[in-house]
This record gives structure tokens, C-alpha cells and sequence, in this order.
């Protein structure tokens, strides 16, 4: 066969260094033909075919275990019409991985999307387009016909959905564009949202209604005091991206109809939660409306008609000069299951209606220098395996997680030594707007370090499982649009065990309301125990750390400087009707334990005291440990204990804690009423404390040589500012 034969030739070319080992290089170019052979002249169109061309030299014997290979792709753009995918055929060995690398200085993009030329839009001529369009508007409007390029018919939104909407979405010049929508997006005060306070039905079973439909759940109904809603056309589709309840829980749902009279929208779908303000969440409640041609008002929007697959655009400047990708492939642009001893180096995975790449069982799989971007999934995510690597890589403008790591076994306690390493992840969760953070731990072992997150709605950090090592990471501005979250976030766990958040900045955190104390920047949620946050850094981060009933945690060390409130502990396993029990939501703690055998080895070895729980007061939060913190100017509460902690405050090792108001202003009023282990340093306005930070309005909070802040607390050990965050390596030559 022809393919054979060139395959033969490819075996025939040997490293053009001339390696000792022989090592095999394979060239790809996006210029290559279906002549090429893989060398260098004669270069393989796409990555699949220098895949398979190793898997066929790889079945003549011409490739051995000990030779690494190595595929050197040209700068260009690589189309993904399916995934790219990787099995257990496809790895190399710990001595002789095979390298999937960048060749030379340019970008090369493997794309999971359609690229568009400017010059194929036009301003809109249709007379019914044009009426619907804002007339200040209607001479800046561009359209283009898509049906020459997508043949298929176009899948509608569904009536309710978390996450992505149907495929595809547009990109202008490496940014997502915005989905036609009211209030337009104001990034410079943050208030893109309309809002309603008076729900006309919740939507919730009522079993006492006369309509059977009521008993159940059902699609509810609110005024809106507002007639806006009068312009849309219902009959095409208008959707309301609402936090309908709970500022944790968001959903999309289709408006089902409009009263003008009387102003109430109702929707096409129930609500999980029901409509209307709940206890995590004030009356008040905010949406805003998307995917309506009579709200395509603002440069960036854009509209796509499903029906007669016409896309319209309000251009930004530099229109004609734009890159435009029209993002399809709802899969992953890469899949490796079962592989070993692969790398991608300097290689830029973007736009796709998915994920990015996904490793499934894999070990010794390494991402490094790469660029995962603008996709409507998640970035990267590891599950299984062992000793995968996600180093210097950056990750952005993603609809979901930026990357997760899973693996390792929780029954055995042995660890999956995943690692997340110096990466930089940032504006994500962009359609998933709660519980995708920018890194996910599960399972037993991961390691997260160095890395640098932000600007997203809601977590940074979620985890559960055991033994995760979090250290050295720098966290800001996320939690911004919802509440009562946390930078890091775990919960509802007895056994989520041996965590470790260590050396950790996290700082200047927002919220989905006023209330800052409803923002976290550790959040041990429903009796989440076993952790420990030590040599961590808290500047302008919410309500710092919270302890939400749980036990055995260590806090340690930590510098707290300008938070509402620095630390809350409270004692909710003992007011809770739902504690352990099994029909409420997770809250089966026990059960979770037994599972594991958690009063035998490992286990008991591991976690005596969660070993003997049922017979020491389990409804209690006892064994916290928290020694040697400095609060500094919490100007709310230095410490939040509730009614019950205060009561077993004997029973914990509170102790050797600083409460600083510098200037004399913040005592923090629990303070005053004396809480065991806190000992208070106050200056003021004349003579303010100078705690001998190096620079604090630069972010630097290593102490100065003979540092105030040592002189009052000798035992509190200097934080190691100087190694937080990214660093400079073969990888990432600048930071940003």
C-alpha cells in the first residue's frame, strides 16, 4: 500500500542530531499533503498521522522501547473536525517518552473550530432584521451566511441548562464575544443585571394546590417591574441567566411567556431551588437576558439564527484585520486513555465547544509551556492514573474548570502524585458559573503549587479526598459574582483528611452582594475536618478563614490584614436537624466514613481521632488547634465563635494568637470580651503599630529585620513571600 511505503521511508530517517540513542523525529506541518513521508521535507499534515505512523513503525519493530520520539510541528493552525486521541499504543517509556513539540518560535494552535474571514461579512439589508434592531444601531450590524460551511442543521438551546449552551460560539481576535444580551455587560461598576424581588409562584411542590401540576415541582413565575421584556420575541427563543435562589446556584432557563400587562414572566422550567430569595441569598434576586436579536446593541455581541444559520455581529475596532473562530468540536480536542510517557510541550490547544484535553487513566503524562484557551468545557482534567503533570502552562477564557487532577485511592490512602505546577489560570468558569473552579483536587495525593488564579465568579480552589498538598499558590479576585464561597472550598466531609493549604496569598476577593463577610477565603464547609492551613497570607479576603462545625483542623501561622472578619468557628453539627443524615443532600457523614473503614488501617493509623468520632461527641467541633495567627485591622470580628464554641472553649487548643489595630480602630468587638488565646496590640492615630512589613502596599509581607511583629509574638514564623506564585523556568520564560 502506498501509506505503507511511506511509512517505510519515514523509518528510514533518523534524529538529524544524530543522536546516541537513535531518537525518532517526525515533522508536521500545516502545509503537508498526503504525499508526506515525516520528514522534514515532506512533513505530515496533522498530528494523527504522525501518530499513526509511529504506531505502524512501532508494529515492524523499526522503533524500540529505548528510542524516544519525538513530532515537531510547525507554526500553524491544525483544525480538529473530531478529537485527537491517544491510547495505551501511543505512550513511550519513562527513558523514551514520546514528545509532541513545538518547532521554532511561531504559535501552533491545534482548533477545534471553524476560522472566518471578515471580509465575508456585510452590513444587514433585511428589512425584518433591521426592524428589530435598535435604530441607533442598525448601520453597524454585520451578517454572514453560514450555510456553506455548516451543512448540518444547527442544535437548539434547551429549555433550562447549566453550563455551555448548544454549540457553536464565536471568537473575535482570541476573546470570547458576548451572546446578544439585557443589561448589556458593564465590566467598569459590575452591575449587568436586572433584578426582581416579588416571586408570583416559587415553582415549589405545593401538595395543598388544586392544580395536580402544583403538587410538584413546576416552572415558577415573577414581576418584573420593568417592560423591556414587551420588545423580545418570545417565539424565537429569549433565555434569563438567573441566580434564582441561592447566590451558590444558577441556572438558565427559557421565558415560557410575558404579561405585559401585569409584568410577570413566566418561566419554561422549574428551578431546583424554586424562585425567590432563600436563607443563602437575599429577597432580592438578579438575572439577565441573553440570545435575542432585539438586544444586539453593543460592539461584541453577536447573534446567530439557528434556523437560517445567519450570523450577526456588532464589531469591535479593528474589524477588518480581525481573527474570527467560530468554535464547534463539543469534544475533546485531545483524549489520551491508558497512555504513559507522553508529552506536549509549547503547543496551544483553543477554541472548541468542549474541553480542551481530557487524561483518562494515564501515567507520566506531562503538559508543559502550553496554552489551553477559549473553550466552552474545562481546560485540562487528569482522572486516574498517577504521576501526570500540568507545568507552566496557561489557561483562560474557559466555560468550565480551568484544570482538575483525580486520582490515587482513598481506601488504601495512596497517592496519585498528580501535579499542577506554575501555571497560570485565570477568567474562567465563564458558563458554568459556580462550583468550577480554577483547580480541583480529588481523591488522595494531588499536588498543587505555584500556581496563579483569577478573575472568576466563584471558587479558586475546590477539593475533597485526602492528603492534597496546596502551597505557594496566589489567589485573587475571585469569588465576584456569588456567595457564600470561598477561594478554597471543601465541605459535608468527616473524611476529607490530611489536606494541606500551606504559603498561600490569597487576597482582594469579591462578592455577589455588599456583604463581604459572605465571601471566604478558606471555607471548611458542614463539619469538613482534618486540615491543615498553615503559613497562609489573607489580605482584603472576606471573612478569612471559616470552620463550619468541623474538627481536628489546624490553623497555624497565618497573617490575616484587613478582612471583615479573620476567623469563624462554628458549632453547626450541633443545631442542624440534617446533621448526618442520610436523606438530606451528603450530609450522611458517617456513612461517607464507613465506607472507608475508617476505624481500620490505614485509616485508623492515619486518623485516630476520626477513628473513635461516634464515642467522643461527634456533634461537637473539638480538636481545632488554632495557635500563633495575627489578625491584623479586622475591623468587624477578630474571631466569630457562635454561642456553643464559646461554651467548649475549653476543650480547644486556642492559644498564642495576635489581634493587631494598628491605628485603634479595629479592635474587633469579641475582643473586648476576652477570647482565650487572644492577646490584643492596639496603636493610634498619633502613634500607629508599625509591624515591619517589607512592602505592604506592594503585596509584601515578609518581615524587615527586627519586624514589630516579632517582637509581639516571638513563636509567629515568617511567611516566605518571595516563593509564592509563578516563577521563571524552561517553560515560562516571563511573568506576567
Amino acid at each position: 500500500m502506498k501509506l505503507v511505503r511511506f511509512f517505510l521511508i519515514l523509518l528510514a530517517v533518523t534524529n538529524a542530531t544524530g543522536g546516541a540513542r537513535g531518537d525518532w523525529d517526525i515533522h508536521v506541518s500545516e502545509g503537508g499533503t498526503s504525499e508526506a513521508d515525516g520528514t522534514a521535507a515532506k512533513p505530515f499534515p496533522s498530528l494523527s498521522g504522525a501518530r499513526d505512523a509511529i504506531r505502524e513503525a512501532r508494529k515492524l519493530g523499526k522503533i524500540s522501547p529505548t528510542e524516544p520520539v519525538v513530532v515537531h510541528l510547525a507554526p500553524g493552525i491544525y483544525p480538529l473536525d473530531a478529537t485527537f486521541e491517544l491510547g495505551p499504543e501511543d505512550g513511550g517509556t519513562e527513558g523514551a517518552p514520546v514528545v509532541y513539540r513545538r518547532d521554532g518560535t511561531g504559535d501552533v494552535t491545534l482548533q477545534g473550530g471553524l476560522s472566518l474571514s471578515p471580509s465575508r461579512f456585510s452590513k444587514v439589508s433585511d428589512p425584518e432584521v433591521l426592524s428589530r434592531l435598535d435604530e441607533s444601531v442598525r448601520d453597524r450590524i454585520l451578517v454572514m451566511d453560514l450555510s456553506d460551511l455548516v451543512s448540518e442543521a444547527l442544535p437548539p438551546f434547551r429549555d433550562a441548562y447549566h453550563g455551555a449552551p448548544a454549540a457553536p460560539w464565536l471568537y473575535v481576535n482570541g476573546e470570547p464575544m458576548t451572546l446578544a444580551r439585557w443589561p448589556n455587560l458593564d465590566e467598569s461598576d459590575g452591575d449587568d443585571w436586572a433584578r426582581f424581588s416579588k416571586a408570583i409562584d416559587s415553582g415549589k411542590p405545593d401538595p395543598a394546590a388544586a392544580d395536580p401540576e402544583k403538587q410538584k415541582s413546576h416552572a415558577g413565575a415573577f414581576e418584573f417591574d420593568d417592560d423591556r421584556p414587551a420588545r423580545w420575541r418570545l417565539d424565537d427563543g429569549v433565555w434569563l441567566f438567573g441566580y434564582w435562589t441561592h447566590d451558590w446556584s444558577y441556572e438558565v432557563i427559557r421565558i415560557a411567556g410575558y404579561d405585559r400587562g401585569k409584568k410577570i414572566i413566566r418561566l419554561a422550567a422549574p428551578h431546583s431551588y424554586g424562585i425567590g430569595g432563600g436563607t443563602w441569598g437575599g429577597k432580592e434576586r438578579r438575572f439577565f437576558a441573553l440570545n435575542t436579536l432585539d438586544e444586539l446593541d453593543a460592539p461584541g455581541e453577536w447573534y446567530l439564527d439557528r434556523i437560517r444559520k445567519r450570523l450577526y455581529f456588532y464589531p469591535q475596532a479593528s474589524w477588518p484585520d480581525a481573527k474570527i473562530v467560530l468554535a464547534s468540536l463539543t469534544k475533546p480536542l485531545v483524549e489520551a486513555k491508558g497512555t504513559k510517557h507522553v508529552r506536549f510541550e509549547g503547543l496551544d490547544f483553543e477554541y472548541g465547544h468542549g474541553p480542551g484535553i481530557v487524561l483518562r487513566d494515564t501515567e507520566n503524562v506531562e503538559i508543559a509551556g502550553c496554552t489551553v484557551a477559549n473553550l466552552a468545557g474545562s481546560g485540562i482534567s487528569v482522572s486516574g492514573g498517577g504521576r501526570n503533570t500540568i507545568r507552566s502552562c496557561d489557561l483562560f477564557n474557559l466555560g468550565a474548570a480551568g484544570l482538575t487532577l483525580s486520582g490515587g485511592d482513598r481506601q488504601t490512602l495512596t497517592p496519585a502524585d498528580n501535579v499542577a505546577e506554575n501555571n497560570h489560570i485565570h477568567h474562567y468558569g465563564r458558563f458554568q458559573r459556580t462550583y468550577a473552579p480554577g483547580i480541583g483536587a480529588y481523591g488522595c495525593g494531588q499536588i498543587v503549587r505555584h500556581n496563579r488564579i483569577h478573575d472568576a465568579p466563584h471558587n479558586a480552589v475546590l477539593y475533597g479526598g485526602n492528603e492534597h498538598l496546596f502551597e505557594d499558590n496566589e489567589i485573587f479576585r475571585v469569588v465576584m459574582e456569588t456567595g457564600d464561597s470561598g477561594a478554597f472550598y471543601t465541605g459535608r466531609d468527616w473524611t476529607s483528611q490530611g489536606n494541606v493549604l500551606r504559603h498561600n496569598y490569597i487576597h482582594d476577593l469579591g462578592a455577589g452582594n455588599e456583604d463581604a463577610t459572605n465571601t471566604m477565603g478558606v471555607y471548611l464547609d458542614d463539619c469538613d475536618s482534618g486540615d491543615t492551613i498553615e503559613g497562609n497570607v489573607f489580605l482584603r479576603a472576606g471573612r478569612a478563614i471559616m470552620i463550619g462545625g468541623g474538627r481536628d483542623n489546624r490553623v497555624i501561622n497565618n497573617l490575616v490584614v484587613d478582612c471583615p472578619i479573620g476567623l469563624h468557628l462554628d458549632s453547626r453539627g450541633m443545631t442542624w436537624k440534617q446533621w448526618n443524615d442520610p436523606n438530606s443532600a451528603g450530609w450522611n457523614l458517617e456513612e461517607k466514613a464507613e465506607k472507608l473503614n475508617y476505624r481500620k488501617p490505614p485509616w485508623s493509623e492515619r486518623y485516630p481521632s476520626l477513628a473513635k468520632i461516634m464515642s467522643d461527641s461527634p456533634r461537637e467541633p473539638l480538636h481545632n488547634v488554632i495557635r500563633n495567627n495575627v489578625f491584623v485591622d479586622c475591623g468587624k470580628e477578630v474571631a466569630n465563635l457562635d454561642a456553643n464554641v464559646r461554651k467548649l472553649i475549653d476543650k480547644l487548643d486556642i492559644d498564642n494568637n495576635l489581634a493587631v489595630s494598628r491605628n485603634g480602630e479595629a479592635d474587633g468587638k469579641q475582643l473586648a470580651e476576652g477570647i482565650k488565646g487572644f492577646q490584643a496590640l492596639s496603636g493610634t492615630e498619633e502613634k500607629p503599630v508599625d509591624l515591619g512589613f517589607v512592602d505592604e502596599k506592594g503585596g509584601h509581607f515578609g518581615l524587615k529585620p527586627g519586624a514589630g511583629l516579632k517582637t509581639a509574638l516571638p513563636a509567629f514564623q515568617p511567611i516566605p513571600i518571595d516563593k509564592i506564585g509563578l516563577f521563571r523556568d524552561q517553560f515560562r520564560k516571563d511573568l506576567p
